[in-house]
């Protein structure tokens, strides 16, 4: 027999399994592949991936001036150890290739974990003179990483989907303008297309990018009480212009290293919009993202089919002028219940129902996934309105739960205690000491210090919460993926 097609764990009670079934079910990622950590991506979940590259990438381009390019999958360890900082930092994920026709590879080849390496040796034969810059690429590709054992379909598999942006500036200056003009489009597309409040944080100096002078993090706290990092923002140092030679010449004919940055997300944002706003039926899609955003099932009787199936594809087409995604699922040989099932599994946002009744009436009734609230409308134009609220409901009530999940602590007691009892952000005092910042890891079973806010200085509220000495700075402990 075949496993159950509905949800079977409860969120609150079992969250790790609920929101496997939840990916698998709701058709969006599928782990039974023979190499654990590369899975695949499902029609439905690579659709709604889509429809989310497609929002950022239109906002790359418009936003940040961004154009996209694609660099080689095979980077030469060679280029790594050029930048011995960025080498160390990911040293221990790295996947290389070291052999082929059987012979040893003099320099052996490393996938990519990520493409400053490669991008950057292409900046030193592009840039000349300031006229060059500033120069701003990104593509969409996939990364590897061997970073874990504990593997996670979207948030933690070894292969993913991401986009990594690589700008050079002439100074330091604009390159810095570069990082706030990202992180202003970032908010964006968490909290207004994903529905998702995040904490914006400033990394510690031990958790900044290899090779940055600052990271700046979204970190997004999940209903089980531990943070997924979403995407990234760094203002690189120049270690990479000196370790690749990009120089340009300048407006007086001196000779200048650029500035660079980096930044990008990947699959996560999907793996945190599944984990927060799902439920025990399944996913919940915010309509923004939604591949599909209506669906219309049409509730057939003996005798009425014709006239009901013909009145859904009227609806369809009115609403698909409305610049709604809507699809009918007009499929026989499975009853009306089990279609309601199939698409709320799938998070669709709204469901259409119509049937004898509702064509003499002249009137569709609505159903909203995220409240299973009913609704009869005869103006199909309501819908845009509706699909709108359900938008800000999504985000209303997820910011809502993260006010909840922050919470002070000044001595290691109390900060242990939440950490085990509730999750989410502990906010403490902190003297900025690595000691410090390495027994908050050691003393609370892997939590970190994820930072401190970026867009302001929070006033110390007592000691270093770790040595009892004068604190310097307001941060934040947390679990994470």
């Amino acid at each position: 027999m075949g496993e159950e097609l509905g949800i079977t764990v409860s969120k609150e009670k079992i969250f790790s399994d609920w929101y496997l079934e939840v990916v698998r079910k709701g058709q969006f990622v599928d782990q039974r592949t023979p190499l654990k950590g590369f899975d695949v991506f499902m029609p439905w979940g690579y659709a709604t991936w889509e429809r989310f590259v497609s929002i950022a990438d239109t906002m790359f381009k418009e936003k940040l001036g961004v154009q996209n390019a694609y660099f080689p999958m095979l980077i030469p360890l060679s280029f790594f150890v050029r930048e011995k900082e960025h080498l160390e930092g990911f040293n221990p994920d790295l996947l290389q290739i070291t052999e082929a026709h059987g012979e040893q590879l003099g320099d052996p080849l490393i996938l990519r974990p990520t493409s400053e390496t490669i991008i950057y040796s292409m900046f030193a034969q592009w840039i000349r003179s300031w006229r060059d810059l500033p120069m701003k690429v990104n593509q969409w590709v996939n990364m590897v990483r061997w970073e874990t054992k504990m593997t996670k379909p979207l948030v933690r598999p070894r292969e993913f989907l991401w986009h990594e942006g690589h700008t050079a500036h002439a100074d330091r200056e604009d390159a810095l303008k570069m990082v706030e003009a990202v992180e202003k489009v970032y908010t964006v597309l968490h909290e207004d297309v994903m529905a998702l409040p995040c904490m914006k944080l400033l990394r510690t100096p031990l958790d900044t990018f290899p090779g940055a002078e600052f990271s700046i993090a979204f970190d997004v706290c999940m209903p089980d009480g531990k943070i997924i990092q979403g995407a990234t923002d760094h203002l690189l140092n120049d270690a990479f212009p000196r370790a690749f030679d990009i120089k340009y010449e300048d407006k007086n004919n001196e000779t200048r290293y650029v500035r660079t940055t980096s930044w990008g997300l990947s699959e996560r944002e999907l793996g945190m919009v599944l984990m927060m706003h799902g439920d025990d039926k399944g996913a919940i899609l915010p309509p923004n993202i939604a591949p599909v955003q209506v669906v219309i099932i049409p509730i057939l009787f003996k005798g009425s089919e014709k006239v009901v199936v013909k009145e859904a594809a009227k609806t369809k087409k009115k609403l698909e002028k409305l610049g709604i995604r809507t699809t009918v699922d007009d499929r026989d040989g499975y009853s009306a219940g089990f279609k309601f099932n199939e698409w709320e599994l799938k998070g669709v946002p709204l469901r259409v129902e119509i049937g004898p009744r509702d064509v003499k009436e002249k009137q569709c009734v609505l159903v909203r996934r995220d409240t299973g609230e009913k609704i009869i409308i005869t103006d199909v134009k309501k819908i845009r309105a509706t699909l709108d609220e359900i938008q800000q409901a999504l985000f209303h009530k997820a910011k809502t739960f993260a006010h909840t999940m922050i919470t002070d602590a000044t001595t290691l007691a109390d900060m242990q205690n939440i950490l085990e009892a509730k999750g989410g952000f502990v906010r403490i005092n902190w003297c900025e000491s690595k000691n410090c910042e390495e027994s908050v890891k050691e003393k609370t079973g892997g939590a970190e210090i994820r930072g401190s806010l970026y867009e302001k200085r929070e006033d110390v509220f007592s000691h270093c919460i770790m040595c009892g000495k004068q604190a310097t700075k307001v941060v934040y402990v947390a679990k994470a993926y």
